[in-house]
């Protein structure tokens, strides 16, 4: 029998591509998305089922969840891959900005984490998988509130899977670095204050090389291709990091003084 994965954020960019590559693979796949009436790429591909979520909606994720097992009669695992960019200064986002950003990015992710829960406890299996970000392990400039979930979506991970390998279940993270998606797009928000101008000259210089980096970087195929390894991988590694790993190992070995200096001399000098 084919397995079964639900994705979040299916709707553009790294879930679009993962569901096209998963369903090549021969999985069954729910495509949820906030506004599956929109679809027009997926709508009519084999074993795929778009269905409306929206993370921040608690009711959403457990009837999507219950819509999956009632169509494919089963979930293998979950993909959690919404979220959006707040970005600039964080002096400049308003609180309502503030919690957007995290109801999205992490009390969101952990909506959904809470509802499959008793359904892998019960088949005694699963396969989470939450896709973070280099910037849950490393910052930069004018990322402070997108670090900040994804640095708690790191820790919620990493504390997570002691409490479920026991149960069978398997928590996965994926680690990207800059991907050419929407993501410099449709799906990040820029935090602005008419009033502030004191961070100009630093956005003037940091901002360009942040969207050139995304602009040279990737397509999200790699990211795919990472959380399809990970999903299927039998052992109880966690972390994938499908283009980070020179930054992640720089981040490990350098102190801070010299990490620092590199990222500042890379986007604000």
């Amino acid at each position: 029998m084919s397995k079964v994965m639900l994705i979040t954020g299916a709707s553009s960019g790294i879930g679009k591509e993962t569901v096209r590559l998963f369903q090549s693979k021969e999985w069954r796949v729910a495509a949820t998305m906030r506004s599956p009436v929109k679809e027009e790429d997926l709508k009519d591909v084999v074993d795929v089922e778009l269905v409306r979520l929206d993370v921040t909606d608690k009711d959403s994720v457990r009837e999507a969840i219950a819509t999956t097992v009632e169509k494919f009669g089963r979930i293998d695992a979950v993909v959690n891959n919404a979220g959006y960019g707040l970005v600039g200064p964080f002096e400049a986002a308003s609180e309502d900005e503030i919690r957007e950003q995290f109801e999205t990015n992490v009390f969101g992710l952990m909506n959904v984490c809470r509802e499959i829960l008793p359904y892998f406890r019960e088949q005694k299996r699963g396969t989470i998988v939450n896709v973070a970000s280099m910037g849950g392990r490393v910052t930069f400039p004018f990322y402070s509130l997108y670090n900040a979930t994804k640095w708690a979506v790191e820790g919620f991970s990493e504390s997570l899977h002691y409490e479920l390998r026991p149960l069978g279940i398997k928590v996965k993270i994926i680690e990207p670095g800059a991907i050419k998606t929407d993501f410099y797009g449709r799906s990040m928000t820029i935090a602005r204050r008419d009033d502030l101008k004191g961070y100009d000259p630093l956005l003037e210089k940091a901002m360009p090389r942040l969207e050139k980096a995304g602009a040279e970087a990737p397509g999200p195929a790699i990211v795919a291709e990472a959380i399809y390894t990970a999903v299927n991988d039998d052992s109880w590694k966690m972390r994938y990091a499908p283009n980070a790993r020179l930054i992640l190992t720089l981040r490990k070995l350098l102190p801070d003084w010299a990490f620092f200096s590199v990222v500042r001399n890379s986007i604000l000098r």
